[in-house]
């Protein structure tokens, strides 16, 4: 099975979709791996590194999309890549097939057989195939170190001669993956931190890595399914803005991470709340490409409004390029190796992981989440 690796174009993206290490693993499974020269420089993995574990690197760019049974890439692929690729092929990558009805069609007419990295279930045998997961951990990390540097001030307790200087204080909006690292990196630069989630049920995790859980009186209302929550009450919804609105007064560092699938990314965070923060403070809105938390965040910017800086970085992952490449190299690898050998897929169209992932074969969308929202 011949598997071809492209320069990612997305603007400002830096990862790749295999690692040296990866193709290794691949030759060794009998895969035949094509890499576009200089595929990883940005995630400083060189061509010759790549040609040491067994991959074939060079050539031209259509000419590895049509030879090519399948095509791993870390973002979505454009319209005319799709065009390039071969009746029956494969593609492996990050879709959010939901918010892209062109893609969708063009991988229908072409039929290509479309896996989405961001529609693997999150269940116990398919943790190895979390991307979502690994590169959230990354962003969590990456925007605590981002508000650290945009800040005036330091985040631990320091005693000297001169006086005692308090800690920063933090405020976590959502105590998911991304939330939870963002709260233990900045535990361990000395901040006091603490994390609001509308699912009472990580009070815990917060808890345990040192953070203090916001809870809202009455939370015991809201209903989760699968760990997310599905209904919140306009009760719950005034309190929880009541409650944020003080703690938000006396935060130096706001770090957003609320998503909600599907659709535009929640506002927590309003105009007047970033009007009444403390001169220099700092928000890091995680969500800003599905719309953003805070209402004055920008799409790749980093703004300075009403005396606080708004940091809009996308793809924070990115950031991290060496870290980031090998986590989801070593996911995309996990579900390439699940759903397929080297001869070929299995094509096993009732497997909970095949199901979950799978989003268009034989020339038809059927992913019923994708279908659900597209045909809306």
């Amino acid at each position: 099975m011949k598997i071809a690796i492209l320069k990612e174009t997305k603007a400002g993206e830096c990862r790749v979709a295999l690692s040296p290490e990866t193709v290794r693993s691949l030759t060794k499974a009998g895969f035949s791996c094509h890499i576009e020269a200089g595929a990883g420089e940005q995630s400083f993995f060189l061509d010759s590194a790549y040609e040491q574990a067994g991959a074939t690197v060079g050539g031209n760019k259509n000419t590895l999309l049509s030879d090519a049974d399948v095509l791993l890439k870390v973002n979505a692929p454009s319209l005319e890549e799709v065009a390039l690729m071969p009746s029956k092929s494969v593609i492996i990558s990050l879709l959010y097939a939901y918010m892209q009805p062109a893609l969708v069609d063009a991988l229908c007419k072409q039929n290509v057989s479309a896996f989405s990295m961001d529609a693997v279930p999150r269940i116990t045998k398919a943790q190895k195939m979390d991307a979502l997961s690994s590169q959230s951990n990354l962003a969590g990390y990456k925007a605590v170190l981002l508000g650290a540097n945009a800040l005036g001030k330091i985040f631990p307790l320091m005693m000297t001669a001169a006086g005692t200087i308090t800690p920063t204080r933090v405020l976590i909006f959502g105590a998911g993956v991304a939330g939870l690292q963002a709260l233990a990196t900045a535990k361990r630069l000395g901040a006091v931190v603490e994390v609001t989630d509308v699912r009472p049920e990580t009070k815990e995790q917060v808890e345990s890595l040192g953070g203090r859980f916001l809870e809202v009186k009455g939370a015991e209302a809201v209903k989760t399914e699968g760990g997310y929550a599905r209904e919140v009450s306009a009760d719950y919804l005034q309190k929880q803005q009541e409650l944020i609105k003080h703690r938000i007064l006396e935060s130096d560092l706001v770090i957003t991470t609320a998503l909600v699938m599907g659709k535009k990314a929640p506002m927590l965070v309003s105009a007047e709340m970033v009007q009444s923060m403390k001169p220099g403070s700092v928000i890091v809105d995680m969500a800003v490409e599905a719309g953003g938390n805070c209402a004055l965040s920008e799409l790749g910017k980093t703004v300075v409004k009403h005396g606080v800086t708004i940091i809009g970085e996308a793809n924070l992952p990115s950031l991290l390029p060496v870290n980031a490449s090998e986590l989801y190299a070593r996911n995309i690898v996990a579900l390439l190796t699940h759903l397929a050998n080297k001869d070929g897929f299995k094509w096993d169209m009732d497997e909970e992981i095949t199901k979950g992932c799978l989003i268009t074969h034989e020339g038809a969308l059927i992913h019923a989440f994708t279908k659900q929202i597209l045909q809306k």
